[in-house]
């Protein structure tokens, strides 16, 4: 006899509750890492001291133009794909059904069509809910679309390994990365409301054929047909925009990201700002912050609030909030939408941008890219969008965070069993 549908029902709850519990057992830090920076920030150095303990490569002669949020991103994204006139290599993780996903899933088709090669990868869940006659369409037109790490019943821990990443390349010349995929979430609608706030970089230089590359990792991972096609290593013009590329992923490069974080902050000599959704330092990142504070440095952090698609993880960060300002940490939560952001600025020459967030899922389970400039005039735009995010966020202050309901702090200690998996 078969079991009767409440039974099926707890049977299936039991296993999921089980693959979560291992994943949790399975990814807690083993070994709490305290970096220090032999070289500063804004020593001449540092890009090739970092460079070479991360084991990146480091790319000179770059150029970097920074869009903020939706309506000033999506259309420099748009017009680089109407100007393609060999190759789009494109990756995200989200691809909603709605008026964004029309735009780019036209622009796609008619490059396409005009003999472009467009390879695309999209992520198995991120992307669920991509509407199948924009996948129909795409095929029609020649595009080579994949989706990475589908899940199957029979390797259900394979459903926590996502490609979080988001890059776009076109002809080998021009690239972008940040926090952006293909949503209308990311677009403020007709009453002024909504618009995440968020934040993409448009690159030129040596550095988009490492973009390129990182594409084509995760191209070939989730079966894209090859081979992989890149413009010959450009010659560097100058030395200014020294910048490296990270990757991390499930299986390989997870520790040069951490790497990269941890010596970012350790580099840090008088400020340190991030701006970060799903804000959840492990062991490693807040010792690295403490040593940071100690030494004199200001530290500010910049977060999603109540404004944000995903509460649980919320609470999981705001359980660290009191051991953070407990540090000397500054905490401001963004008011107006979903802050998701990722961006951090040191001393104001060195930044870190691209697709991670300040968790262990970026750090450790997701494919993620993030890229990091020694530039002042990068850093200097970061920080005039740090100054305005701040003037529309509240300041988390002790007594106040201290006044909160008991429910949410229950909420917190329940959530924050699950930081490492988030």
């Amino acid at each position: 006899m078969g079991l009767s549908p409440v039974r099926r029902a707890f049977v299936i709850l039991a296993a999921a509750a089980a693959v979560v519990a291992i994943g949790v057992l399975l990814h807690q830090d083993r070994v709490v890492l305290q970096i220090t920076s032999a070289i500063a920030a804004e020593e001449p150095g540092h890009p090739s001291y970092v460079a070479t303990l991360t084991g990146a490569a480091l790319w000179r002669g770059n150029e970097f133009d920074v869009l903020t949020n939706g309506d000033e991103i999506f259309p420099q994204m748009l017009e680089a794909l109407e100007a393609a006139r060999r190759r789009i290599s494109f990756e995200t993780y989200i691809y909603d059904a709605g008026h964004v996903a029309e735009r780019f899933t036209t622009a796609f088709e008619r490059a396409a069509r005009r003999g472009v090669t467009v390879n695309i990868v999209v992520d198995a869940v991120g992307a669920s809910t991509m509407d199948p006659a924009h996948i129909e369409r795409l095929q029609n037109a020649g595009a080579h679309l994949v989706h990475f790490n589908p899940p199957r019943w029979y390797r259900l821990e394979d459903v926590n390994f996502r490609t979080h990443r988001k890059i776009l390349v076109i002809d080998g010349e021009v690239a972008f990365t940040g926090g952006v995929s293909v949503a209308d979430h990311w677009v403020v609608d007709g009453e002024g409301e909504g618009g995440w706030r968020d934040t993409q970089v448009r690159m030129r230089g040596p550095i988009v054929r490492a973009m390129e590359g990182a594409f084509y990792e995760s191209f070939l991972q989730a079966g894209g047909p090859g081979p992989p096609v890149l413009d010959p290593a450009p010659t560097t013009a100058g030395d200014d925009g020294e910048a490296l590329v990270v990757r991390s992923s499930s299986t390989g490069g997870a520790n040069e990201l951490k790497l990269l974080y941890l010596l970012t902050i350790a580099s840090a000599r008088r400020t340190l700002d991030i701006a970060s959704p799903y804000f959840l330092p492990d062991a490693s990142s807040m010792s690295g912050l403490e040593e940071a504070v100690r030494r004199g440095v200001r530290v500010r952090a910049l977060l999603e609030s109540e404004e944000t698609d995903a509460m649980p993880v919320k609470y999981a960060s705001r359980q660290l909030y009191d051991n953070l300002m407990s540090l000397g940490i500054e905490l401001y939560e963004y008011q107006p939408t979903l802050m998701h952001t990722k961006v951090i600025v040191v001393d104001g020459i060195w930044s870190m941008f691209g697709s991670a967030n300040f968790d262990n899922r970026s750090l450790e389970l997701n494919h993620e890219l993030n890229v990091a400039v020694s530039h002042r005039g990068l850093a200097e735009r970061f920080l005039r969008d740090f100054e305005q995010d701040l003037i529309r966020s509240e300041r988390i202050t002790p007594e106040r965070w201290r006044q909160r309901p008991l429910i949410d702090k229950v909420r917190e200690r329940f959530w924050v069993l699950f930081g490492e998996v988030f």
